[in-house]
């Protein structure tokens, strides 16, 4: 749900803040020290870039991710509060002071700290697609009963919304999200036996941290975008369409029912996206944008996606219409799979093997609430780092 709110200084809960989204919006918030003020932080355990972000901001509270990087940190910070993991995270969300909660973090951690803020009445500027891909039914209807706005920050959710914005829902003919393709895009089937971490992490058109740049190579990430542009627009999944976009520049489109397409074009930058969430539904100049000349693209190309070159995708439309806890164990099964291979335990394509082996070994009969989906997160954790110890490295 989105809300108009005059614009007014707003005090900044920024969880994930050493990542890339993280860097991106404190980029955006010192581009406006009269607009922003992050108040409260967190970071997981890269404490020398934390440490200098709590000497850049000054904020009041910090979340840090072990007992061992909060003693450090609390003596060379005796002014600031410190809190740890899971509490940490909650704590920043719900700062009593903060206006928005902008969310970096990346993975299921993000969901619990997200709906304490919603319960608390803080807006979110949402940039974790795992909250909504595990629990969109709960969190929306959170968001709703308590007036809270949920704002997107991915680019994808972001062109969405923005091409929205004056349409009545009844012309919107479907969705259209735009992929890259990812590292290996060019790459066949068979050539993917034998890839490497190292080129798994070249994106060729984004700068982003290691998991999320996996997940956009073996199309996870484009599969968990369609399910939270699901819950985020209320739009049926046979109205979600995905189309391979390599240059990036159209970020997403809408379709109405006249056939008219819709489209938000701009360069690979997240700092647009971002200060919109947060200047929402103003706008402001982005200090040093990037060069950006449509006169100077001699084409885009848009291409029909192939669900049997991106099983993972396909993947993702059908635990998405199934519901349930589905998209929860297709989520948790990657995220221990892709870590995995990223230390070196599993290989590329085994990657995708766990994810269809636990959503084939899931089932389910009644419906499900948001603690037996907790539970499931976790029990489909346990299970897939069981198989992965068992089966090893192919």
């Amino acid at each position: 749900m989105f809300r108009v709110f005059l614009f007014t200084m707003k005090k900044i809960a920024l969880l994930g803040a050493t990542g890339s989204i993280g860097t991106n919006t404190v980029d955006v918030a010192l581009a406006y020290p009269e607009l922003f003020q992050i108040i409260s932080l967190t970071f997981h355990m890269n404490s020398e870039k934390g440490a200098a972000l709590i000497e850049q901001l000054k904020p009041k509270y910090v979340g840090v991710g072990s007992e061992a990087i909060k003693e450090e940190l609390s003596q060379r910070f005796p002014e600031v509060m410190f809190g740890v993991g899971q509490e940490g995270l909650v704590e920043a969300a719900t700062f009593e002071s903060v206006d928005v909660v902008l969310t970096a973090v990346s993975g299921s951690v993000g969901l619990k700290p997200t709906m304490a803020a919603i319960e608390a009445g803080k807006d979110i500027a949402l940039a974790n697609k795992e909250t909504l891909v595990m629990a969109g039914k709960w969190v929306m209807e959170a968001a709703k009963k308590k007036n809270v706005s949920i704002l997107p920050v991915d680019s994808e959710h972001s062109a969405i919304f923005q091409c929205l914005e004056g349409q009545k829902s009844g012309n919107l003919k479907e969705l259209v999200i735009t992929a890259s393709g990812g590292s290996f895009r060019e790459l066949s089937r068979e050539e993917l036996k034998s890839v490497t971490l190292e080129q798994a992490l070249k994106h060729p058109n984004w700068s982003m941290g290691k998991k999320i740049t996996i997940d956009s190579s073996t199309m996870m990430n484009k599969g968990l975008e369609v399910i939270e542009a699901h819950w985020l627009f209320g739009v049926d999944y046979d109205k979600i369409k995905v189309v391979l976009h390599k240059e990036s520049i159209v970020h997403s489109m809408i379709v109405l029912k006249d056939g008219a397409y819709l489209a938000q074009l701009g360069p690979s930058d997240m700092r647009e996206p971002i200060q919109y969430a947060l200047t929402y539904p103003e706008r402001r100049p982005i200090k040093n944008e990037k060069p950006f000349d449509l006169t100077q693209i001699s084409q885009l190309n848009f291409d029909v996606m192939d669900f049997k070159r991106f099983p993972m995708l396909a993947l993702a439309f059908d635990v998405g219409q199934k519901g349930g806890a589905y998209p929860t164990v297709y989520n948790a099964a990657n995220e221990i799979a892709a870590a995995a291979f990223i230390d070196g335990k599993i290989s590329y394509l085994q990657i995708e093997y766990f994810v269809e082996k636990a959503v084939q070994n899931y089932s389910e009969t009644n419906e499900v609430t948001l603690e037996e989906v907790i539970a499931i997160d976790k029990q489909t954790r346990t299970i897939v780092e069981r198989w992965i110890k068992e089966e090893g490295r192919l």
